[in-house]
């Protein structure tokens, strides 16, 4: 029961940390139609933005929060604002747009991820913070503490999403951009918007795993593949979609870790294989 109480516990950590990272990928895929494979560099710059704030400065992780989401969703917003619609504008089709989109991201992926090696090399560095078990479990206090941020994020940005103006703007646009701007909806603010969001939960995410993981300038690769992974577990588009398959494959990768930790990314893709053949829709797709 032990044992089976830490891999739930966990893996809701590394669901709540994957959700924020699908949830992102899935607004700048499900909306702004950007299949950005540089996500999970985002991921990483918000890691070692949060380990060099630490380092330098001496600053709280939960309190560089403040300064790495904003920064890194400004950067979405200049990106998406200056060369996604550029290549939206010039696009004979939404197919050729999400080539040219997806071209684009795997030039920002080496240019990010070649940045940061300069900056930061490529050898491991992890935060030291609230690394001490809860009395009474084995479980460390950074985890619960990063779960809580997870579920707190999550619920805000649900709620964004269902009952502010932008949100509901957000949702149409997913839905129908053409409608939606005729219905007085800025389209391209919007996407823009979209965009620097996505970015700015990958930067979340990323301060919380510099917390609990060990970061390398190379870790990006693999967050994108998981995102992914979760997003079609999920249901393309699907935000909700997103959560849930984060936590669902967060407590899945635990399981099969404890078990055999050579086989996880086997597993991430039994699991796919398997929904795309019983539901490719996934989870909540419509």
């Amino acid at each position: 029961m032990v044992v089976l109480r830490d891999i739930v516990i966990t893996g809701l950590l590394l669901g709540g940390i994957l959700a924020l990272v699908s949830v992102g990928f899935s607004l700048q895929y499900g909306v702004a139609r950007v299949l950005n494979v540089s996500h999970g560099e985002f991921i990483m710059l918000g890691a070692f933005i949060t380990f060099w704030l630490f380092t330098s400065v001496d600053l709280n992780p939960l309190v560089s929060l403040v300064v790495t989401a904003p920064l890194i969703f400004v950067i979405g917003w200049f990106l998406h604002a200056t060369l996604f619609r550029r290549l939206m504008n010039t696009a004979p089709a939404l197919g050729v747009f999400e080539g040219w989109s997806m071209l684009a991201s795997f030039g920002l992926l080496y240019v990010v991820q070649n940045l940061a090696r300069i900056i930061w090399g490529s050898q491991t560095h992890q935060v030291i913070f609230l690394n001490r078990a809860v009395t009474g479990a084995q479980i460390p206090l950074n985890r619960l503490v990063a779960l809580g941020v997870c579920v707190v994020v999550g619920v805000v940005f649900y709620l964004f999403l269902t009952r502010t103006r932008l949100g509901k703007a957000i949702r149409a646009s997913a839905q129908d951009p053409t409608v939606a701007g005729m219905m007085g909806v800025n389209i391209n603010s919007v996407l823009a918007i979209c965009f620097g969001l996505g970015l700015a939960m990958a930067g979340i995410a990323g301060s919380l795993i510099s917390t609990v993981y060990a970061i390398q300038t190379s870790m990006g690769l693999q967050y994108t593949v998981i995102a992914m992974i979760v997003v079609i577990l999920g249901g393309l588009g699907s935000i909700t979609g997103a959560m849930i398959g984060g936590v669902v494959l967060g407590i899945v990768s635990q399981l099969v870790t404890h078990f055999q930790p050579t086989m996880t990314f086997i597993a991430y893709y039994v699991i796919i294989i398997i929904l795309l053949l019983a539901r490719p829709k996934g989870i909540m797709g419509k």
